[in-house]
C-alpha cells in the first residue's frame, strides 16, 4: 500500500495563458458580473413589488433570475480575484463548494426552462385551462421540486467526488472547477462518478431537452392552426424570448457535452463556459423582461430616476 499525500489546493490554469490585456479583460467581467446581479436583482424586485406581474410565466422568470445569479457567483468572483494574481489557486473546500453551487444552478435552471416551455404550451394549446392548470399552489409545488431536484442531484454526485483521493497533480485545465476537469486529477477509480454523471445527462439533459421539444412542437402545431396573420404573430410573442433563452442554453450546452473528445479546444470550451457561466445570465433579463411593458413600470418604481 502506498501513502498518498491529500491535495489541500488546486493551482488553476486560468482563462488566458498569457498575462496580456488583462487588466482590460478583468474591467470587462467586473462590469459583465455587475450587470448580471443587478439586471437579475431588479426583475426580482421588480416582480415581487408590481403586482401585474404576479403571473405563473413571471413568477418562474424571478427564480430563473436567482439561479443566475447564484451560477455566475459561483465562479466570477474567484476568476476575478485570480486574474489578478500571478499563483491562480483554489482551496480543496473552495472547489467542492464551487462545483456544488455551480451544477446544482445548471441542473435547476435546465429543469425550470422545462417547466416555463410547459408553462408556454398550456397558455397557448390550452388558454381555456390555464388559470386552472398553473394556479398558484401548483406553480410553488413546481418551482420547490425544481430545487429540490438540481440540488440533490448535485449533492450527490459532490458526495462521490469527496470519496476520491487526489494525490497531485493539482493543476485544473480550466477557469473554475467543473467535474471532468476535477475527475481528471483523481488518483482513484472515477468509474461510479462517470456513470452516475451519465445517467444525470441522460435523465437531466436529454429528458429535459426532449420535454421542451414536445412542448414547442405543439405550440408550432396550435400556431400554425389560428387563421389570422395577427394571431399567429400574438401567439409566437409570448413564447419567442423563452424560445431565445433555451436556444443558447441549450446549444453551448450541446457543443460543451457532445464534442468529439479527441479535439484540442481547451480555449473554445472556455469560451463556452463564459456564455453560459456570464453572457446568457447577462442577456437573460433583456431578452425576457426588460423590454416588456409592465417590467419597465416596475422598474420605474425602482428607479423613479429612470426616463420613460
Amino acid at each position: 500500500m502506498i501513502n498518498h499525500t491529500r491535495v489541500t489546493e488546486f493551482i488553476m490554469q486560468g482563462l488566458f495563458d498569457h498575462s496580456h490585456h488583462q487588466g482590460l479583460f478583468f474591467g470587462l467581467f467586473l462590469c459583465l458580473y455587475t450587470a448580471v446581479v443587478t439586471g437579475n436583482t431588479l426583475i426580482i424586485v421588480a416582480i415581487v413589488i408590481h403586482p401585474p406581474l404576479h403571473t405563473p410565466m413571471y413568477f418562474f422568470i424571478a427564480n430563473l433570475a436567482l439561479v443566475d445569479i447564484l451560477c455566475t457567483s459561483s465562479v466570477l468572483p474567484k476568476m476575478l480575484a485570480n486574474m489578478m494574481q500571478e499563483k491562480k489557486t483554489i482551496s480543496f473546500g473552495g472547489c467542492i463548494t464551487q462545483l456544488f453551487v455551480f451544477t446544482s444552478s445548471l441542473a435547476t435552471e435546465l429543469l425550470l426552462l422545462t417547466v416555463m416551455s410547459y408553462d408556454r404550451y398550456v397558455a397557448i394549446c390550452h388558454p381555456l385551462h390555464y388559470v386552472k392548470l398553473m394556479r398558484k399552489e401548483i406553480c410553488i409545488h413546481l418551482a420547490v421540486s425544481v430545487w429540490a431536484v438540481g440540488t440533490i442531484s448535485s449533492f450527490i454526485n459532490i458526495l462521490l467526488v469527496l470519496r476520491l483521493d487526489f494525490c497531485g497533480p493539482n493543476l485544473i485545465q480550466h477557469f473554475f472547477c467543473e467535474f471532468p476537469t476535477i475527475l481528471a486529477l483523481s488518483c482513484s477509480s472515477t468509474h461510479l462518478n462517470e456513470i452516475m454523471m451519465f445517467l444525470a445527462d441522460i435523465f437531466l439533459a436529454m429528458g429535459n431537452f426532449l420535454l421542451t421539444t414536445m412542448s414547442y412542437s405543439f405550440i408550432i402545431i396550435t400556431i400554425l392552426k389560428i387563421q389570422s396573420s395577427k394571431g399567429k404573430q400574438r401567439a409566437f410573442s409570448t413564447c419567442s424570448s423563452h424560445l431565445l433563452v433555451v436556444t443558447l442554453y441549450y446549444s453551448t450546452s450541446i457543443y460543451t457535452y457532445l464534442r468529439p473528445t479527441s479535439s484540442n479546444s481547451q480555449d473554445k470550451d472556455k469560451m463556452v463556459a463564459i456564455m453560459y457561466t456570464l453572457v446568457t445570465p447577462t442577456l437573460n433579463p433583456v431578452i425576457y423582461s426588460l423590454r416588456n411593458k409592465e417590467v419597465k413600470v416596475a422598474i420605474r418604481k425602482i428607479l423613479p430616476f429612470t426616463t420613460k
